[in-house]
C-alpha cells in the first residue's frame, strides 16, 4: 500500500503520524512524507526597501523547517512503524492542500493521512488544508485529530 502522510511540524501532524505508525503502516508499504511551504508574496512598500535577497533567504529558509520536519517524521515512522517500510520524504512548494492532493494522484497513493489542523504559516485563514485535502483527494484520506 502506498500512504501520503502530509507533515508541518505541529502537534497535530505528529498525532497523524503515531496515528498511522499505529493502525495503518504495515511491513512492506510505501510511505511518502511530505512538507510543504508556500512562497513569499511581496510586500507593498518602496521597490528599494526589500531586496530579492529577502526573498530568497526566506525560501532558504522555509525550504530547511521543511527539511527538519521530514527528518523528525521520518525518524519516528523508523523507530514506531513495522522493520521493511520504505520512507520517502519530499519537500514541496506550493498551497499545502492542493499539492498534498496532486503528488498523491501522480504517486498513485492509497491513502493521505494528515492531521486536523496545522501550523497556517503567516496566519494563514483560507480554509483547512486538511478540509481541502478531504474533498478533492483522489484517495482515502485520513484525517488525525489531536487529544487535548
Amino acid at each position: 500500500m502506498k500512504i501520503l502522510i502530509a507533515t508541518d511540524g505541529s502537534d497535530f501532524s505528529k498525532a497523524a503520524i503515531d496515528e498511522a505508525c499505529r493502525i495503518v503502516i504495515r511491513p512492506k508499504d510505501e510511505v511518502l512524507v511530505i512538507s510543504c511551504y508556500e512562497d513569499a508574496y511581496p510586500i507593498a512598500a518602496e521597490p528599494f526597501a526589500i531586496s530579492a535577497e529577502f526573498y530568497q533567504k526566506f525560501e532558504d529558509s522555509m525550504n530547511e523547517l521543511s527539511e527538519g520536519f521530514l527528518s523528525s517524521a521520518k525518524e519516528e515512522i523508523a523507530q514506531k512503524g513495522p522493520e521493511g517500510v520504505t520512507i520517502l520524504t519530499e519537500v514541496i512548494r506550493g498551497s499545502a492542500a492542493q499539492e498534498i492532493v496532486e503528488r498523491a494522484d501522480k504517486w498513485g497513493a492509497d491513502l493521505i493521512v494528515v492531521g486536523s489542523h496545522g501550523r497556517g504559516f503567516w496566519g494563514r485563514l483560507l480554509g483547512s488544508v486538511s478540509n481541502g485535502v478531504v474533498h478533492h483527494a483522489p484517495c482515502t484520506v485520513l484525517v488525525v485529530k489531536k487529544k487535548a
